[in-house]
């Protein structure tokens, strides 16, 4: 059933594209497909190499994904984080048979296998990438389930545009085998992702049904949050199957124990949110803000972190190569440490600051920063910024400069009037400790909701890195 819904989804691929550039042929005078022939006959060269090809089409993907997950109907940090591990896979495989230094990760992740590329066959790796990625995109982001047609209208342009500019200088034969090659990738992944528990999670964000515990220490829907919602986000997250064997066997971290006596290690945690609360700079609301991430404004927490990638593989003109698998390695670990953290979450169950603050402090206490609907311990922006930093500065070392301007263009947080302004950092871990803090300077996390979250992602970005990337 899969392979048939797989093969009409192609074919509503072919028929949307044959549609779509015919108009654009008829406006801007596309050059023909590979598969046509004008009356003066056509020289083509042989691809590049993919030690030659530069990173510009990772970044044009990466940038359509994250406005993809920005402007989806579901937008969830946790669907989003998913997303990212199955993309950033797919833009490896599809390239990395034309790498000799390099393995796939097929057999090497949970029950994966994937097609082999023909040997001593020439491939266009461009083509390859560009078919992986818009086959797999337009699958976890359908219309009308989870997007909108002019969202595919948009994957459609920059897919055709790609594509157009390499048909033109590509053997008809070439062009066909890359093209599906990469298709047959997209689709080997979307069916290994069919049953790792996330599949659309987007239709399941709230679980009407599923008991969680009352009384102290845990968890309340928010009276000031993000999401009007009585029930937590993606409660079985934690169940899901992560993409490396090792981060599926991380021992659930242990917590403070609760306790309302004004001496107790618990009631120091919480006070300090509340003392700091009361004397925010503006640099530091600025913190909170730029951070944020809010899926209903951004492109949510894992994104951002995507979006780091990106700006490291801008800065350091890295190859095309070294681009896919930096994507590979942050969108993996990205959706690993989505996993255990909601593991852990719905272990404990554990209260934000709020209820603890205004049941034993001080009950008219509101918090800098509106709260997510799940609950705090640990924290999701913890282990997922220091998740991606790990890789990334296993990657691209340490230190490295680089200034973070996810949100040009943006005028105002969406609660304060304060503007965007892009943030400086001497390498990936300065980055990922600010964005940790800046939820204890909201109000929503407690210090070690922070530290044990930056522990957790640390030892899921060591397992990604530890996969067999080289031969």
């Amino acid at each position: 059933m899969a392979q048939a819904k797989n093969k009409n989804f192609l074919k509503l691929i072919d028929r949307r594209r044959i549609l779509f550039i015919g108009i654009l042929a008829s406006i801007l005078f596309f050059t023909p497909l590979c598969n046509k022939t004008n009356d003066a006959p056509v020289v083509y060269t042989d691809p590049p190499p993919l030690s030659q090809l530069n990173a510009q089409v990772t970044l044009q993907w990466a940038d359509m994904t994250l406005y993809t997950i920005r402007f989806s109907a579901f937008n969830t940090p946790s669907y989003a984080s998913r997303s990212l591990g199955y993309l950033g896979l797919a833009m490896y495989e599809s390239v990395v048979a034309g790498n000799a230094s390099k393995k796939s990760m097929d057999g090497q992740l949970n029950g994966l296998t994937l097609p082999q590329a023909e040997a001593g066959k020439k491939y266009n790796w461009i083509l390859s990438m560009n078919a992986v990625e818009d086959t797999l995109l337009k699958l976890l982001y359908p219309v009308p389930e989870n997007s909108h047609p002019y969202i595919h209208a948009r994957i459609d342009f920059m897919a055709d545009s790609i594509y157009q500019s390499q048909a033109k200088i590509t053997d008809p034969e070439i062009c066909d085998r890359s093209v599906s090659y990469g298709r047959a990738v997209a689709l080997a992944i979307y069916n290994w992702s069919l049953d790792d528990g996330g599949d659309q999670g987007y239709k399941r964000n709230f679980d009407p049904s599923f008991p969680y515990p009352s009384g102290p220490s845990y968890w309340v829907p928010p009276n000031y949050g993000q999401t009007v919602s009585y029930y937590p986000l993606h409660p079985h997250w934690g169940d899901n199957r992560t993409f490396v064997k090792a981060n599926g066997t991380i021992p659930v971290p242990a917590i403070v124990p609760f306790s309302k006596d004004t001496s107790s290690v618990y009631y120091h945690l919480y006070k300090a949110v509340y003392d700091k609360n009361k004397i925010l700079t503006e640099e530091e609301k600025r913190i909170a803000g730029w951070w944020s991430d809010e899926p209903t404004q951004t492109f949510s927490p894992p994104g951002h972190s995507y979006y780091l990638a990106a700006t490291a593989v801008k800065k350091s003109n890295a190859s095309l190569a070294k681009a896919a698998e930096s994507f590979a390695r942050t969108g993996m670990a990205l959706a690993d440490a989505f996993i255990n953290c909601w593991k852990v979450k719905y272990t404990y169950y554990n209260e934000r600051p709020s209820t603890y603050v205004r049941k034993y402090i001080d009950s008219f206490w509101v918090q800098y920063w509106p709260e997510p609907p799940f609950p705090a311990f640990p924290s999701g922006h913890s282990i997922q910024s220091a998740s991606a930093a790990t890789v990334l500065t296993a990657l691209y070392g340490d230190p490295f400069p680089f200034t973070d301007s996810a949100f040009n263009g943006e005028h105002r947080y969406p609660y304060y009037n304060l503007e965007y302004l892009p943030r400086s950092f001497n390498s990936f871990l300065e980055a990922a400790n600010e964005c940790a803090y800046s939820r204890f300077l909201g109000g929503i996390h407690t210090q070690q909701d922070n530290d044990v979250g930056a522990s957790e992602g640390q030892t899921v970005g060591d397992n990604v890195n530890a996969l067999l990337w080289n031969k």
